[in-house]
């Protein structure tokens, strides 16, 4: 019954986000315990606080993209949209256009830059991350630490499994990619 009610809920968010959950479905057929410890910690991908809306999907968003995942970034991208993040703000966050960005919102340049150097283990990271702290005190450099490495944990997680997609195209709305060509997930 337990099991049946899961699957029901899994199908739910595929329709919702036109997102696969075949890797989800693996998991719960490979280990029942597997996957109640892994649910047991996905709601860490849900924690904001301290944090501006745009500035912690922007954090999340540069994070999932570091893992090179098409559907889970697509699936960010989605969801900061029913949050209500602007599409333009969107979009200059997949064209990583950080001067366009930094316009539109200084806080979620800020939180994109960090999360780069995070990701990428630059040697600045030290001063995006006293720049970040500066901003939004110990809690907001807590929640995005939280929110980065949760979110990252997705994709890591169906790469292990072998349901990782690569190479999708992430599209902020169709009239965007109408005007110009989405590009690629890294």
């Amino acid at each position: 019954m337990l099991e049946w009610l899961i699957r029901r809920r899994l199908a739910a968010f595929e329709a919702r986000w036109h997102y696969p959950m075949d890797y989800a479905r693996a998991l719960l057929a490979g280990s029942r315990r597997a996957f109640f410890a892994y649910a047991r910690l996905a709601p860490a991908a849900a924690l904001r606080e301290g944090l501006p809306l745009a500035a912690w999907h922007a954090a999340k968003i540069t994070a999932l993209r570091a893992e090179e995942c098409g559907p889970c970034t697509q699936l960010a991208v989605d969801m900061a949209r029913a949050e209500g993040v602007p599409d333009a703000l969107l979009q200059a966050l997949l064209d990583d256009d950080l001067a366009r960005l930094q316009r539109l919102d200084a806080d979620a340049a800020l939180t994109q830059r960090f999360a780069h150097a995070w990701a990428r283990r630059e040697a600045g990271l030290p001063a995006h991350r006293e720049a970040l702290r500066q901003r939004f005190g110990e809690a907001g450099l807590a929640t995005l630490a939280v929110a980065m490495t949760s979110a990252r944990m997705f994709p890591l997680l169906k790469s292990a499994l072998g349901h990782a997609q690569h190479c999708q195209r992430v599209q902020v709305e169709v009239a965007a990619a109408a005007e110009q060509p989405p590009r690629l997930a890294r």
